[in-house]
């Protein structure tokens, strides 16, 4: 993710051929909500002519959690606003905290350092989401469901080349590369962020010039890394796009880096409407999302170029979750 303005939704065909327009913010993803009908998620009466409004960060992950969302609560017999898509981490978190959005995926990681302005990360995953749930609950108004367990946190990818070369598995590793050389793609909130670029440096007690970062739209930053415009590229653990491009990332070996496992944040307010129906349906897709399935979903939207939409509603219906 904290987390995160990331990904545009630009598939890898469409970077190679027009590079231009991740720096535009093309979104291409559709905003209709498809038909569906209850599968294990079932249908609740306390839900009829409820309206509840689903948000969204603006990169791809985020828009296929949101989509499933979305497509949960109509089956659920909600009355859904599909309101995904918000440019930037703080728009589409104020959104929810001033009451014009009702639910979102959030991240542990984003809520605590972010949001509630800790300055450390808790590392053990469970403690972490538990004393977010805790905190943003009582000073927010805000419920978190219970995580699931991958891991979208931030992450430092280079070429299979260049990891050779260099012989590179670190990130304490960057310090054998030429300090010339040392030149990062980064998205621009990844550049200033206490949990990013800075934080990062001085956790690692590495020094770049800022005139070695090289910011740009996130979709660009896989491309342009693979290609070599940067030796380092910020890249996220779950994006399908690192074996696609053949970039290897390099372990966390400090640790720095929070954990980012995904939860559905709901303002308490529509919350409190169906609380045991919309924990028995939203731990149904979080207990079947992992590392794997969550990378093999985001490549089908920036390798291969499908709508969010279709790619959550293809893969509940596969997972038995809708019909």
């Amino acid at each position: 993710m904290t987390l995160r303005v990331r990904r545009k939704l630009l598939p890898i065909a469409a970077l190679l051929l027009v590079p231009v327009l991740g720096a535009c913010g093309l979104k291409p993803a559709s905003a209709f909500i498809p038909d569906v009908s209850p599968g294990s998620i079932k249908e609740d009466p306390a839900l009829k002519g409820v309206t509840i409004r689903v948000t969204s960060k603006d990169f791809t992950e985020q828009l296929i959690l949101g989509k499933m969302t979305v497509q949960a609560l109509k089956v659920m017999g909600a009355n859904v606003e599909d309101r995904t898509n918000v440019q930037g981490s703080t728009a589409a978190r104020n959104s929810m905290l001033h009451g014009d959005n009702d639910v979102q995926w959030e991240y542990t990681g984003t809520g605590w350092i972010t949001y509630l302005g800790h300055d450390k990360p808790v590392p053990d995953p469970e403690k972490q989401y538990e004393v977010v749930r805790d905190e943003d609950l009582k000073k927010n108004g805000i419920v978190w469901l219970k995580p699931s367990t991958f891991n979208n946190t931030y992450a430092i990818a280079v070429t299979a080349k260049n990891a050779q070369k260099y012989g590179l598995k670190n990130l304490s590793d960057i310090t054998k590369v030429p300090a010339a050389q040392r030149t990062f793609c980064l998205e621009t909130e990844f550049a200033s962020r206490p949990d990013g670029m800075p934080g990062m440096l001085k956790a690692y007690d590495m020094k770049v010039p800022q005139s070695q970062w090289k910011r740009m739209g996130t979709g660009v930053v896989y491309d342009t890394t693979a290609k070599g415009g940067c030796t380092f590229g910020e890249v996220f653990d779950t994006d399908g796009r690192i074996k696609a491009l053949n970039l290897t990332t390099l372990k966390d070996d400090k640790k720095f880096f929070p954990i980012y496992n995904p939860s559905v944040t709901f303002r308490k307010q529509v919350y409190d409407k169906a609380p045991k129906a919309f924990d028995a349906a939203f731990a149904q897709i979080s207990s079947k999302l992992n590392t794997n399935v969550m990378r093999d979903l985001n490549a089908k939207v920036d390798v291969e170029g499908q709508d969010p939409t279709i790619v959550a509603k293809d893969w509940m219906v596969k997972e038995g979750l809708v019909k």
